[in-house]
């Protein structure tokens, strides 16, 4: 639906978009996710019209868009501000797009009426913006963008100004909404759990380049750079050196957590410095010593955080500066023996759930 050839976007000096090209498929939730200033934004402002790339082509639908201005764009935009017109109620707000679409007033009120039952909204027409909370102006918003049946929504950060609990409810309803209209959405944010929770597809950007693009499972458990790894999530990083590999498993010596085993690693070559990556929750905290010889390390407990449904801990190493971060589910009503600071605890993890990462 959309694609990106060799798009570069520079403001003066500073270029803002680093010769990006990818593909964006049909009917899908595709999410842009990097931290600010990182080049999401002025692509999606590209898509809409707003910004011109500074060479190369944006193309919707096989069609090239630089000559397109952004009201002939089959695009609509959702912003974090929502945009809702204050001086209208909730009907008056959606029916604003379809101004100029030649329906008679008896199908705009169907069209309006079908769209405020999709947005779980019905009865709620005559409402002014200032008589709604966060979460149904969102809503107004993109029933206002949707009614128009664009092929592609772009959505810019618009569940940012959502306390936490609407937040994460509004990421269910806008996820189920996108099924049922089947309109390709792309999503900018900073947060990585929304766009997991979110997405099809995320392009993870930095400084203007696109890094990676994968399915959140792929960018979450395989990794492919040290920056996504880290940036999606927590990560423990161990510096190390490959003793032997065969293309299925890899032995890895670290100074911090001696010899490990993964059955990561393709063709790395005996001898190749490496970067040894473990997330929190693939940690199993011990009292005792496993039996395995690889994958185990002795620590000293350290401060830890009660979530409620989970603890994070902190286990410090012998050979590591930083502590090692560790996730636990709270399956039992007390997590007060784990959490106790100080004590000697083992450290285990499987070969399946270490990520070999190129060293910096």
């Amino acid at each position: 639906m959309i694609r990106f050839e060799a798009v570069r976007k520079s403001f003066g000096h500073f270029r803002a978009v680093n010769d990006v090209t990818l593909d964006i498929r049909r009917g899908e939730f595709f999410s842009l996710l990097g931290p600010s200033g990182c080049g999401k934004t002025t692509l999606l402002r590209m898509v809409a019209g707003f910004e011109a790339p500074t060479s190369g082509e944006v193309y919707i639908d096989d069609q090239p868009m630089s000559v397109i201005p952004p009201n002939h764009r089959p695009v609509n935009m959702v912003f974090q501000n929502y945009a809702i017109f204050p001086h209208l109620d909730v009907r008056g707000n959606i029916a604003f797009g379809l101004r100029k679409s030649g329906l008679s007033k008896d199908e705009q009120s169907k069209q309006i009426d079908e769209i405020l039952e999709l947005i779980k909204l019905p009865g709620f027409g005559s409402r002014q913006a200032d008589q709604l909370s966060g979460g149904q102006r969102q809503r107004v918003a993109l029933a206002r963008a949707l009614i128009k049946k664009p092929k592609v929504l772009l959505l810019d950060e618009p569940l940012g100004a959502l306390d936490k609990k609407l937040r994460e409810q509004m990421q269910i309803e806008l996820r189920s909404l996108q099924q049922q209209v089947g309109i390709t959405f792309v999503f900018v944010t900073h947060d990585q759990e929304e766009a997991l929770t979110l997405s099809d597809r995320i392009a993870v950007m930095s400084e203007g380049s696109v890094l990676e693009i994968a399915s959140p499972t792929e960018l979450y458990e395989t990794p492919k750079t040290s920056f996504v790894a880290d940036f999606i999530g927590t990560m423990n990083f161990f510096e190390g050196k490959i003793t032997t590999s065969d293309g299925q498993n890899t032995n890895i010596e670290t100074p911090a957590l001696g010899s490990v085993h993964a059955t990561t690693g393709g063709q790395l070559a005996a001898g190749s410095d490496i970067l040894v990556a473990i997330r929190p929750e693939k940690l199993r905290l011990q009292f005792e010593r496993p039996p395995q010889a690889k994958n185990i390390a002795l620590g000293r407990m350290g401060p830890s955080a009660y979530l409620g449904d989970r603890s994070h801990l902190y286990v410090q190493l012998e050979n590591r500066k930083e502590p090692v971060s560790v996730a636990l589910q709270n399956l039992e009503s007390s997590a007060d023996r784990i959490r106790t600071p100080d004590q000697d605890v083992w450290l285990s993890w499987s070969p399946e759930s270490v990520v070999l990462l190129p060293a910096q």
